[in-house]
């Protein structure tokens, strides 16, 4: 089987307002697999969760690993600088904090960066074609 990502879950204090977050950035949560305790986004091939903290925590019983943001970016790769700009104008609408308005990179790309109202860092990024192989 190769290897794939088809669940990512952000781990939140509160479900419900973290869904509104997302709902206003565009996401569009299931109704038929979404709970009180847990929505359910599709994100492009892959499904974004966003579940109570505490609880992915117990469950993963990884109390004495999780002390902390694990340095995990979750980012969209877009079309053009417009969509990015777009892209970090909508969430500072819809509550996020900008960490890092976007701009050319030394890399070629162009990005900007934000938190969520659970700090979970997000990219918005033009960026050359990926290699793979």
């Amino acid at each position: 089987m190769p290897a794939h990502i088809s669940l990512i879950t952000l781990g939140v204090a509160d479900v419900a307002k973290a869904t509104g977050f997302y709902e206003r950035l565009g996401f569009v949560r299931s109704q038929a697999s979404s709970q009180e305790s847990v929505s359910f986004f599709q994100a492009g091939p892959v499904v974004l969760a966003l579940w109570g903290r505490d609880a992915q925590r117990d469950d993963a019983d990884a109390a004495e690993l999780w002390t902390g943001n694990g340095g995990i970016v979750v980012a969209q790769n877009l079309a053009s600088e417009v969509e990015v700009d777009c892209a970090m104008t909508r969430a500072e609408a819809a509550g996020a904090r900008t960490l890092k308005p976007a701009a050319k990179t030394f890399w070629g790309g162009y990005d900007g960066y934000f938190a969520d109202p659970d700090n979970h860092v997000w990219g918005d990024r033009l960026q050359p074609v990926l290699a793979t192989g």
